[in-house]
């Protein structure tokens, strides 16, 4: 039966570690009674029935059930719940009134995870979401010089697309990015920017960031990098690039491999953690990675005091720009107008909650006109590409994509540069993102270098 909804909490959300190192993790019995407990809330509640898809399959599986409550339905189809699941993260932290400390105790999204992780542990998992997952190996074999142009060449043809449709399930009218032989790290090494000694501290800030570029990033739209590079040094910040790295682990953990997850952690996070002692600030240009070494890392591997360490250090980019302008030490020497922007708020920017820092910076440009969009835009890391569930992505994002029609802006603009080239593809007139660090380098007149 479903429980009657109960008053919500007074209190901020509150995070318990996730326990994947317990053999009980994987207990099938125990997880299909703790999604039967939390999909018998949900039932009940109903309040986010618009986030996503997962609940309106839930809801639809309850409704058509013989009993109409949780307990009619068929265990073997929770897991359409899981497909649908993108781990967001927005009914945790902007929905659910009964996340801890209530007693009921939900954290949706970490329920997906588990089951996901159970799912992938016992082998149920298509060879297509694990090369989709393994973004490093796929960006360095398709940014092989001249292979790269046969990638970039297929990824436009309608026929091949097809093709990749039938035999991968790759949807082939997905937006799927261009790569890159020339990567952001090629070409960061041989830039000369700023000393590191010529950092300016302030109260919150050292004045000197170590960039982690992020698999997307160097393959597939290193200009992102060096817009921030440029913004960062017109700001008398001297930015380095992090010793050596491999993916965060984000597309790994939405499959659920965890263990996958942490062979990059011990990777990434020696090399991360190093530059902090060192008094480097710590900075990735795409959402998702940074909620993944400020949030999910912490949550997974609670006794690391490493990935403590590099979670305090790590920023949004334009956290850290709003940080060093309220220390005195940001620029506003703004030559250029940028005019009309719709700028969509990524959701795992939100999540993060540290409130419309990119808005707050963008609104310091002269004449500017912000219209703010929070809502998802569907995409969420493979989902959006996937043939089963593309219309789905499409069907989440367009609301969004019909309020950037609206408001005929001169720019559209994600902290998610795949958010942002999503929205491109269902407005479906050629238009493309400029990520909100491009803007700002536009704005200061920074031009190319």
């Amino acid at each position: 039966m479903a429980t009657a909804p109960k008053e919500g909490n007074l209190q901020a959300p509150t995070r318990y570690p996730v326990n994947w190192k317990d053999p009980e993790f994987f207990n099938e019995d125990a997880l299909y009674k703790e999604m039967a407990r939390i999909f018998d809330h949900c039932h009940g509640c109903r309040r986010c029935i618009s986030l996503c898809q997962s609940f309106p399959v839930l809801f639809d599986l309850v409704d058509e059930s013989p009993t109409m409550e949780v307990d009619g339905v068929d265990k073997k189809d929770y897991m359409k719940v899981v497909d649908q699941c993108y781990l967001c993260d927005l009914c945790f932290m902007t929905k659910c009134p009964y996340t801890p400390p209530h007693e009921w105790n939900i954290d949706f999204p970490h329920l997906m995870l588990r089951a996901k992780a159970f799912r992938f542990k016992k082998g149920e998992v298509r060879k297509r979401d694990k090369i989709l997952t393994s973004t490093d190996t796929v960006g360095k074999l398709a940014g092989i010089p001249i292979i790269v142009n046969f990638v970039n060449a297929s990824n436009k043809n309608s026929g091949i697309r097809k093709v990749l449709e039938k035999t991968l399930g790759i949807s082939a009218r997905a937006y799927v990015p261009e790569y890159h032989s020339n990567t952001f790290r090629k070409q960061q090494v041989n830039h000369s920017g700023l000393s590191a000694e010529m950092a300016k501290p302030g109260e919150k800030t050292n004045g000197k960031v170590a960039l982690f570029a992020t698999c997307y990033g160097n393959y597939n739209e290193p200009a992102v990098g060096r817009d921030m590079v440029a913004v960062l040094e017109h700001n008398d910040i001297p930015v380095t690039l992090v010793e050596k790295e491999q993916c965060c682990g984000m597309p790994k953990l939405e499959l659920g491999d965890l263990e996958s997850v942490e062979v990059a952690k011990n990777v990434n996070v020696p090399a991360l953690a190093a530059m902090v002692d060192a008094g480097w600030d710590l900075i990735s240009p795409v959402p998702s990675c940074t909620l993944m070494f400020r949030q999910e890392l912490p949550l997974l591997f609670p006794d690391d005091t490493e990935v403590k360490k590099v979670a305090e250090a790590f920023f949004d980019p334009f956290e850290y720009l709003a940080q060093r302008k309220k220390e005195g030490l940001l620029k506003t020497d703004f030559k250029s107008v940028v005019g009309k922007v719709s700028y969509h708020v990524a959701c795992h920017q939100r999540v993060q909650n540290i409130g419309p820092k990119t808005r707050d910076v963008l609104s310091l440009i002269p004449d500017i006109e912000i219209d703010t969009i929070e809502r998802c835009s569907g995409h969420d890391g493979t989902y959006g590409v996937k043939a089963e569930t593309f219309d789905f992505a499409v069907k989440i994002g367009r609301p969004v994509a019909n309020r950037i029609k609206k408001n005929e802006p001169d720019y559209f603009t994600s902290d998610c540069p795949i958010a942002g080239h999503h929205l491109g593809n269902i407005l479906g007139d050629n238009s493309t993102p400029t990520h909100p660090i491009s803007l700002l380098r536009i704005a200061y007149g920074l031009g190319d270098k």
